[in-house]
């Protein structure tokens, strides 16, 4: 019997083919890749993944995500805005519940690309 591919976080295909090929190194093909990418990461809990994909600008020196006891449920892309070739913003509404409280993060996200790889800047949170 053949084993069932894992569905991906991100609400797309399987992970191995959606989300998992760029966790496993390739570079993200556009700021909306790279953003659901960043999503799933944060559902599996791969804090390395998501320091890398954050520009040096901005990214913080550690995530914590161990001690997260967040759920996070659903994501939804809105929008995704290329600017040009090298920047990009991405509106979407990620769904979680914590200590079984839902939420929701609605955020427009800026990307940049450099040396072929795509790079998240920061966010800005609406609503």
């Amino acid at each position: 019997m053949t084993a069932r591919p894992l569905p991906c976080p991100c609400g797309g295909s399987d992970y191995a083919t959606c989300c998992g090929r760029f966790h496993h190194g390739a570079p993200a093909p556009d700021a909306s890749f790279l953003m659901r990418s960043r999503y799933s990461a944060y559902v599996l809990k791969l804090e390395s993944y998501l320091l890398t994909t954050w520009h040096s600008s901005t990214r913080p020196v550690a995530l914590e995500l161990a001690s997260d006891n967040s759920k996070w449920l659903r994501l939804e892309v809105k929008q995704h805005a290329p600017e040009s070739t090298e920047r990009a913003t991405v509106e979407f509404v990620a769904r979680y519940k914590i200590g079984g409280r839902a939420g929701r993060l609605h955020e427009v996200s800026r990307f940049v690309r450099e040396d072929g790889r795509w790079f998240y800047v920061d966010g800005k949170f609406l609503e």
